[in-house]
């Protein structure tokens, strides 16, 4: 017999997000959705109130305003009897006499250019965000009441009864109107909120970076110093002393922003139908754009597949612009600090693009058809156009990968041959023009002028130095981001069919795939894709954050980057092997690195689970099965071991290939997310 219990673990694993399946009616699913939605929001307040706690509690964020360049900021404080005065002065910071947690998040930063000088500031932060974690629950569970229980609720509050009814009312008709919720979340959320921080910034911030307390700056000052003009910037660049943005750029950007958004929330029309534009109006301007959204708008698996895609995109240009444009002071002093956010972010954007491509697949099967106003949508003509969408990818990535491949490989050869000199290199001539036109003299291009004079500056520039290397990993980086779009897009656009597979719609979003014994059915459903498509996120998140990382530890020795980021042994020697030593000695014949020992354990420990996801992604299931058969019949004839289990209760069976593939997807990818922040930590 199977084991009855491992196949219901992996099938209700496989299914725990499909809500649809386990709702009844439309109405039931959102509402359970908005109730995760507030859930989320509501552990994520949670969590910030815990990291103010600590700052308040055991931070020293007093002492680290004084000097944020050479102090350390402390996240909380280690308590253990077994640490000792040695372990203890090991932990500690220049700021500390105790065993400490040095903070990498850029809470400290948030928190000076906010305008918290004290504990006490952030002690009353710290409850105002559980209050909201709370005030977030109850929203949660009052969305979740159906109709039938607010009327309910309502009738049996005689006094109110008429009152409480016509409000319930009022609000089940704003939420259905599609145009008031936009101007909503366009102009209140959105622009008035930014209203509000450009006003915390210029009343709060701004007079705390110029040592004004509150009450003080609301006075006239015989300074002039509370004139609009010193207050609302465009000054542009960064700020030499603290390597950031202006804080009254800042300002002058947000309300910038907040105006545009709250003019924004009067487009739709909503509570007057005389006033502004009607979304019908709008959609039906351009071609049969109306029809598409009008039918296939009320997906809730497109609309997600989109919110995704837009927020991954959005996710991957903060990451790109929170070093560059930083709007946090001194955050680039600390590199760690900034390697870890921008580490961060690139993860945060790379899952939420493959949750846009997954739900795409998942709209394409389930809620998409073909026939009747559909036939001749944007949907319909991308798919119909799908064969030279792809192969048109395809050939892209092909080209790309070859000529990488090559230039890497002849690189390699002449320098392992003693020869560097013979070494291909392609200066990045089209960046450099765009850095000389904006004042970068390093390339002698003769440009003159530019956006500020900080541009030539090693660690306050914007724009770091571009050589051959550069294009090399630009071009991978590329290579890679091309395949993984390859990969989920021919995995979304063939969930309904293929030449091979016409009625794959049948199946589902993923099916059994266990050998030739289906017909030759394995690697063909979307669950499959994006299985596929995963391996190569993970990669081209490692390319991103090895170049990213590499080039920023090597700012203060930018010989060494740009001698051996030519070629791929330079990668695995100078990058890679070389700022993994401290962790490998970790423990030695010479003693323990205390400081890393942790690091180091967690480094090999992650080194396994990620080796252990190859053994998992074997997707021959007869070779498994044959082992435990093999296991099975060697305890049978052993006198010892022959009563260990008994054949008539249960059969160990090996993993199916879809169940081993998910088990060696998440070892490989927690391993190396693991491992790689180990090395972080080791190669500060």
């Amino acid at each position: 017999m199977v084991d009855v219990r491992q196949a219901s673990f992996f099938h209700k694993l496989g299914n725990i997000h499909d809500l649809e399946a386990s709702q009844e009616n439309r109405l039931a699913l959102t509402a359970h959705l908005f109730l995760s939605h507030w859930v989320h929001l509501s552990v994520l307040m949670f969590w910030v109130a815990d990291n103010l706690f600590h700052i308040g509690w055991n931070g020293n964020l007093e002492l680290w305003i004084l000097n944020p360049i050479a102090n350390m900021p402390i996240a909380h404080g280690l308590w253990d009897p077994h640490l000792g005065s040695y372990l203890s002065a090991v932990y500690s910071s220049s700021s500390s006499d105790s065993a400490v947690v040095i903070a990498f998040s850029g809470l400290y930063n948030w928190l000076y250019v906010s305008g918290f000088k004290d504990a006490y500031h952030v002690y009353n932060f710290s409850m105002l965000c559980e209050l909201l974690a709370v005030l977030f629950l109850v929203l949660g569970n009052l969305h979740f009441l159906s109709k039938e229980d607010m009327f309910q609720v309502a009738s049996q509050m005689s006094s109110l009864k008429v009152g409480a009814s016509y409000i319930i009312r009022l609000l089940l008709a704003c939420i259905d109107a599609t145009g008031l919720r936009l101007n909503f979340h366009n102009g209140a959320m959105i622009g008035f909120f930014s209203i509000s921080w450009c006003g915390h910034l210029v009343h709060v911030a701004i007079a705390a970076s110029k040592g004004y307390s509150i009450t003080a700056f609301l006075k006239p000052t015989p300074d002039g110093f509370n004139s609009l003009s010193h207050l609302l910037t465009f000054l542009g660049g960064l700020n030499p002393e603290t390597s950031s943005i202006y804080i009254t750029d800042l300002a002058h950007h947000h309300i910038a922003v907040g105006v545009l958004f709250v003019w924004s929330g009067h487009i739709y029309s909503s509570l007057f139908k005389g006033f502004a534009h009607r979304l019908r109006d709008i959609l039906f301007v351009n071609g049969n754009s109306g029809l598409t959204i009008l039918f296939h708008g009320k997906s809730l698996h497109l609309q997600l597949s989109l919110a995704c895609a837009g927020l991954s995109v959005i996710t991957s240009v903060v990451a790109q612009h929170i070093y560059s444009l930083s709007p946090y002071p001194y955050w680039t002093y600390d590199t760690l600090t900034l390697v870890s956010n921008y580490v961060h972010h690139s993860w945060i954007a790379s899952g939420l693009m493959m949750g846009s491509f997954a739900h795409s697949s998942l709209f394409l099967i389930r809620d998409y058809t073909k026939t009747g106003p559909q036939a001749g949508s944007v949907i319909h003509r991308i798919l119909e156009l799908k064969a030279a969408i792809l192969s048109h990818l395809s050939w892209l990535c092909l080209w790309i990968g070859f000529h990488l491949l090559c230039l890497y490989i002849h690189n390699d050869t002449v320098t392992a041959f003693g020869e560097p000199d013979k070494q291909l290199l392609i200066e990045p001539v089209f960046a450099q023009l765009i850095q000389g036109s904006s004042g970068k003299a390093l390339y002698g291009l003769g440009m003159t002028g530019g956006l500020n004079s900080d541009v030539n500056e090693t660690f306050g520039s914007f724009l770091l130095p571009l050589g051959p290397g550069d294009l090399l990993a630009h071009h991978a980086i590329s290579l890679a981001l091309h395949v993984t779009t390859l990969v989920a897009l021919k995995g979304s656009l063939d969930s309904r069919g293929s030449k091979l597979m016409p009625d794959k719609l049948h199946f589902g979003f993923g099916y059994a795939c266990d050998g030739p014994g289906r017909g030759g059915t394995c690697d063909l459903s979307a669950w499959d894709a994006l299985y596929l498509a995963a391996f190569w996120s993970l990669n081209a998140c490692a390319w991103i954050i090895f170049y990213f990382h590499w080039k920023h530890l090597s700012l203060n020795a930018v010989s060494q980057f740009y001698e051996s980021s030519t070629f791929l042994n330079g990668w695995f020697r100078d990058y890679l092997w070389f700022n993994s030593a401290a962790l490998i000695r970790g423990y030695d014949s010479f003693g323990s690195n205390t400081g890393l020992s942790i690091w180091a354990w967690a480094f090999l420990g992650a080194h396994l689970c990620w080796a252990t996801g190859f053994m998992f992604l074997i997707s021959w299931r007869g070779y498994w099965q044959e082992l435990i058969e093999t296991l099975l019949y060697m305890h049978l004839k052993c006198p010892k071991l022959f009563d260990i289990w008994s054949g008539s209760f249960y059969t160990p069976v090996a993993l199916s290939i879809l169940q081993a593939r998910f088990l060696g997807l998440v070892h490989f990818a927690l391993g190396f997310i693991i491992s790689y922040s180990c090395f972080i930590f080791g190669a500060r």
